[in-house]
């Protein structure tokens, strides 16, 4: 299948001249790897331990952000981890000093940065909104302590509503991530949590069903029959409870996992749901640009030693073809409630959606896990908690 022409030109033509934000990066990712413990059921990239040699990741970041060539101007900038907080105040400093240098940001920009409850106070919250941070994501997790036991979480419930009360007194906006489906945790526990979270009146609460990453402690704890996982029966309650109880408190779905009060929504994770371009720098991190994805190495020593020898940090690279890149937009874009506007979905990939997707789509309408009114397809409530299953669908 190829793409249709639109205004005369193909889509090719068009992205030779294209500024369009799924071509060009307005947002950039920056990972920070460094945790003071890597918990059971995590599989990003991190390092626990490994403090003596964060100066020396700095100054490798230094450099692949050298690689730009030119500074680039951004409108949303996201640090991630890893614990982005782990970082004392100089090295924060030089950070963002060299953040500055390289991806320079407008007034209006939005900068959110990752921290755990226990290393999130209040001189640490001034010195982040003096640096140009907008917006704190919390890794709340739950507030019971069985749950974070098995988790392996390493901080108290205190911890929160410290971390909630630093960022709310220097005007950072506050994101709160919660986990559901954790062995042990029942409807109750959850539905406290929620209660918990938003009694902390955060912008935005993000609920995320447990993975079983093959090779995490959890995983092994998992084969070895030791933590036995929520049926899905369960996991769905949680996740029906989520949507019931944020919508409630005046928290509006606007994506599979996201919840946000009204301006709350997170700018820079839009990005990816609407598959535009990103920038993304460290240990372990993703790019998109101009249709291609990158992945850089994933091991500390191995991205320092690339970067120090003057060789790229990327392994891995991939171009999509254009009817690919088209689906993958499709999937993205069904993540968000508002789910894909057709005529900007044409505009993005040169793709009719129903041209590329018409018989499946249709089917997933008349089984009542999509809505169609003519301009934009969208998940149900219903095909909200079946969504893997649907994308697989239109892969």
């Amino acid at each position: 299948m190829n793409p249709k022409p639109h205004h005369g030109k193909t889509l090719d033509e068009e992205e030779a001249n294209d500024s369009s934000p799924w071509l060009v990066p307005r947002a950039a990712y920056v990972h920070i790897p460094f945790c003071a413990h890597h918990c059971g059921y995590c599989d990003f990239a991190v390092v626990e331990g490994r403090e003596d040699q964060i100066d020396r990741y700095l100054n490798a970041l230094q450099l692949e952000l050298q690689r730009l060539g030119f500074p680039r101007p951004i409108d949303t900038l996201f640090l991630g981890g890893g614990t982005p907080s782990h970082l004392n105040e100089a090295q924060l400093g030089r950070l963002f000093a060299a953040l500055d240098r390289w991806l320079p940001r407008h007034e209006r920009s939005e900068v959110s940065l990752e921290a755990n409850p226990d290393s999130f106070d209040n001189a640490k919250a001034e010195l982040l909104r003096h640096l140009g941070v907008t917006r704190i994501s919390l890794g709340v997790q739950s507030f019971q302590p069985l749950v974070l036991r098995v988790l392996e979480r390493r901080h108290h419930p205190q911890h929160v509503f410290s971390a909630a009360e630093a960022a709310h007194r220097v005007g950072l906006r506050l994101s709160l991530d919660l986990i559901f489906g954790v062995p042990g945790q029942s409807l109750a526990n959850w539905r406290e949590d929620l209660r918990r979270a938003i009694d902390l009146q955060p912008e935005q609460i993000s609920t995320y069903g447990l993975t079983w990453e093959k090779g995490t402690r959890l995983w092994k704890q998992q084969q070895r029959r030791e933590l036995i996982p929520l049926t899905e029966e369960s996991e769905r309650a949680m996740y029906e409870a989520a949507m019931d109880d944020l919508e409630t408190a005046g928290y509006s779905q606007y994506e599979i996992s996201s919840f946000a009060r009204p301006g709350g929504r997170c700018q820079h994770n839009q990005v990816y749901w609407a598959n535009e371009a990103f920038f993304g720098f460290g240990m372990g991190a993703a790019a998109y640009v101009g249709g291609t994805r990158t992945l850089n190495v994933r091991q500390l020593d191995e991205y320092l030693r690339r970067l120090e020898s003057g060789r790229s940090p990327v392994f891995q690279t991939e171009t999509l073809g254009p009817e690919e890149r088209a689906r993958e937009t499709l999937t993205l874009n069904l993540r968000r409630v508002e789910g894909v506007e057709r005529t900007r979905f044409r505009r993005q990939t040169g793709f009719d959606v129903d041209t590329l997707a018409g018989p499946a789509l249709a089917r997933h309408v008349r089984a009542g896990l999509m809505i169609d009114d003519g301009e934009r397809i969208a998940l149900t409530r219903a095909g909200r908690c079946v969504a893997d299953s649907i994308v697989t669908d239109l892969l």
